[in-house]
């Protein structure tokens, strides 16, 4: 049996149109339908109850608040019931379809990871795609994690979800963390469709948060910073205490006060950016050791808790 994990937010509108598609997708397959519900603030936890009459196979959890879409992954993954599962967005922009080709794949039975890889971008802005560009590079570089084209929509075997629910850190990064653990991947790619419906609910705002958690998450080469800045300056001011020494020794005036300044606000300015990064990452570290668990669920329909 297949477990088809969706993480929902606010997806009030589209919630019942996601369902039955994935449902007469998978009709002549063992499978269930587990929605999370990450703490919605509209209709979507009543829309989802009036479904689950219509749906044998759909179950569904609700957060008591809002606890992010990492830890909904998660929440699915520890509910879960099937021999796999799948993880895919609740506006069907993560076709069903390649869902079903994935599960098809991982019948074959030698690898342990279905990896849905976007065979082109959506449609976005330049701006976007540079960004989205420099952080996969900056991830890759800093921790050798390559998720050019990635996203969260992929399968997972027992023994992978087993794998994962197993790392103990209360902040993931799912997209990465699948692979980190080094099992047999596969890839099956997919276009990535229209929403149908609703809006997005991932801003600017939000987008960085995911970003910097993920290198820091996964790279250490941030802290380096420091010693490699502190390094830098011990040479620049060797040879200014060289040049300073010399032109004491001929009797030469030093004229050097705007030089004094420059270097005073530049490393002024790279102090502060290191104390900034070490703060990141005991922030990182603070959060982690208080040992909250991941997400608290509220309410639970269908399947045993209808």
């Amino acid at each position: 049996m297949i477990s088809i994990i969706i993480p929902v937010y606010n997806e009030a509108v589209v919630v019942a149109q996601t369902v039955k598609a994935v449902t007469d997708t998978f009709a002549h397959t063992p499978h269930e339908v587990l929605l999370v519900d990450d703490g919605s603030r509209d209709a979507t936890w009543a829309a989802i109850e009036a479904l689950v009459p219509d749906f044998p196979t759909l179950r569904a959890i609700s957060f008591a608040r809002n606890f992010g879409k990492e830890a909904a992954m998660f929440a699915g993954l520890d509910h879960a019931r099937g021999d796999c599962a799948v993880i895919m967005d609740g506006d069907l922009q993560h076709p069903p379809q390649a869902a079903l080709e994935m599960y098809e794949r991982w019948l074959q039975g030698d690898v342990d990871i279905i990896e849905g890889m976007k065979s082109q971008r959506q449609k976005e802005g330049l701006l976007n795609r540079a960004a989205a560009g420099l952080f996969y590079s900056m991830l890759k570089k800093l921790s050798g994690v390559s998720l050019k084209n990635a996203s969260d929509f992929k399968l997972l075997s027992r023994k992978a979800i087993d794998t994962v629910r197993a790392m103990p850190e209360r902040q993931t990064f799912f997209r990465a963390i699948t692979g980190w653990t080094g099992l047999s991947t596969a890839t099956v790619y997919y276009e990535t469709a229209p929403r149908a419906g609703g809006e997005t609910k991932f801003g600017w705002g939000s987008l960085f948060r995911l970003a910097l958690d993920s290198i820091v998450s996964y790279s250490s080469v941030p802290l380096m910073f420091s010693t490699i800045m502190g390094l830098v300056f011990c040479g620049f001011a060797a040879v200014l205490g060289v040049h300073t020494l010399v032109n004491f020794f001929i009797g030469n005036a030093v004229a050097g006060f705007t030089t004094v300044i420059l270097l005073l606000l530049i490393i002024g300015g790279i102090l502060l950016l290191t104390l900034g990064i070490i703060g990141i990452y005991i922030a990182k570290i603070y959060n982690e050791i208080k040992h909250r668990p991941r997400y608290i669920v509220g309410r639970v329909v269908g399947g045993e808790g209808a």
